[in-house]
């Protein structure tokens, strides 16, 4: 039965819950039984809080009995990233240097999930301050791929991604800076939104650069992630970038499929080569929405490679103002994949970075103008290369690694520099029968549409299902 619970989506258990085939308790004590175990093994577990949890559970059973239900996730029990705070909790961001520290609120995702139902059972392994593309972290372990242990998950949402794509939790919430909901989703088969830049609140989190910080989820299917989104979206009046615009119903247009929606297949200005694996996987999905009613026309980027410097420069300028303390007074207690990320930031001047930020707003301007102009959405590969090995990638903060981390994550910084919803949807395997991602953009508050897309492409590949390596001996 523990088996059949977990290989649930989040919407069957939601359903299973509410309907009374499985109660709120023993879904819970087999996600926590799979945290503690297959998710030890995983190094995606950072800590659980049982006796919270299943006290939680059991108050959900009990008012169900009554005919009370908190919300479409009434009894689902998630595990999140460990930068989202819960008052009172450890949140250790992957870090030495935070390995203690409390929080002294909850961020407001999380009360948001609360709200909708959902149960908070504890936190995920996460490369060290969300900063990395690998999910390389020395201090708690690196995650392991479900679907091939030797193989990295990407970064930074690595032990959140590796949980949902092991079966483990039927969902989570992971942030997205340079990729780190969209590689990790890319790399384990899973469906990964990084919404529009105001649209979800990041108050109450870990901040990273909060210039291109986004909060999404990270599920098994299109419609998981609809109901995660629904729940967290929206104006908060403690994130004052949020953007106040009414939130539509995700759920609503996920079996509308694509037809008539013009298609921009991004071939060229990538500012590198795509492996021929995942270029040949990409070209199939695509051609499977065409068939779908799809109109699909081809063509280049303008400035890709130089948006995605920008978006580092910024990146590593705003790290570098956060972080400049610890790494001043705390420097070894840092993983060296980190400091080789964030140390080029503290040489940075003031020009170049309001200069930067003085061009963001021309350019998502110019984008939408040329763009959107002629289609509804940008479809490319999420990652252009094969997901690595552990071992050929652990590498230190050598320059192999930056550059293997750039390669990775050279086509996902155009949508965080201009802030546009984008989502990385499964779209086959690779020669090593690792997933590949499909990256779907879309304008900004598209995204209902990109979601809209992506179920399409699953209704073509088939659903999710939980890796049978993570599976074994839960």
């Amino acid at each position: 039965m523990t088996t059949g619970i977990l290989a649930l989506s989040l919407a069957e258990l939601a359903d299973a819950i509410r309907t009374g085939k499985v109660s709120s308790v023993e879904t819970t004590e087999a996600v926590l039984t799979a945290l503690e175990g297959r998710g030890r093994a995983l190094n995606a577990t950072a800590r659980l809080w049982s006796d919270y949890a299943l006290s939680e559970a059991a108050r959900c059973d009990q008012e169900r009995a009554r005919g009370r239900l908190r919300g479409p996730l009434h009894g689902v029990p998630m595990a999140h990233k460990d930068m989202f705070y819960r008052q009172g909790q450890i949140a250790g961001q992957g870090s030495r240097i935070r390995a203690d520290f409390q929080a002294a609120r909850t961020t407001t995702v999380l009360t948001r999930l609360d709200q909708a139902g959902a149960i908070d059972v504890g936190r995920l392994n996460m490369v060290e301050f969300a900063l990395g593309v690998t999910g390389h972290n020395n201090h708690t372990g690196t995650p392991r791929n479900a679907h091939d242990p030797e193989r990295i998950t990407g970064g930074s949402t690595s032990g959140g991604a590796t949980a949902v794509a092991a079966g483990l939790i039927p969902a989570t919430l992971g942030s997205d800076t340079g990729g780190s909901i969209r590689i990790p989703a890319s790399f384990c088969g899973l469906v990964g939104i990084k919404p529009t830049y105001g649209r979800v609140s990041r108050a109450g989190a870990m901040t990273l650069s909060f210039s291109l910080d986004h909060v999404g989820p990270l599920a098994r299917t299109s419609r998981d992630a609809a109901l995660v989104l629904q729940a967290i979206a929206g104006h908060d009046p403690d994130d004052t970038t949020t953007s106040r615009l009414p939130v539509p119903v995700y759920t609503a247009g996920l079996e509308r499929g694509v037809g008539g929606l013009r298609l921009f297949h991004a071939t060229s200005g990538l500012g590198c080569e795509v492996d021929p694996v995942v270029d040949a996987a990409v070209r199939d999905a695509i051609r499977a929405l065409a068939e779908d009613g799809a109109s699909v026309t081809e063509g280049g980027l303008e400035n890709i490679a130089a948006i995605t410097a920008i978006r580092r420069l910024v990146l590593m300028a705003e790290c570098g103002a956060v972080h400049r303390a610890h790494v001043q007074q705390r420097h070894d207690d840092f993983v060296p994949q980190t400091l080789a990320r964030m140390q080029p930031g503290f040489a940075l001047g003031a020009v170049d970075y309001l200069s930067a930020m003085r061009s963001r707003g021309r350019a998502l301007d110019h984008f939408c103008a040329t763009v959107f102009s002629k289609a509804d959405l940008v479809v490319l590969p999420t990652c252009p290369v094969q997901v690595p090995r552990i071992a050929d990638t652990d590498t230190g903060g050598d320059a192999r690694f930056v550059e293997t981390a750039n390669a990775i994550g050279q086509l996902i910084g155009l949508s965080n520099w201009l802030g546009l919803p984008a989502v990385s949807v499964p779209v086959g395997l690779d020669g090593n029968r690792m997933p590949i991602g499909l990256q779907i953009i879309g304008r900004p508050f598209a995204e209902a549409l990109v979601l809209q897309a992506a179920a399409a492409v699953e209704r073509v590949f088939g659903p999710f299902r939980p890796s049978g390596f993570a599976l074994a001996g839960t």
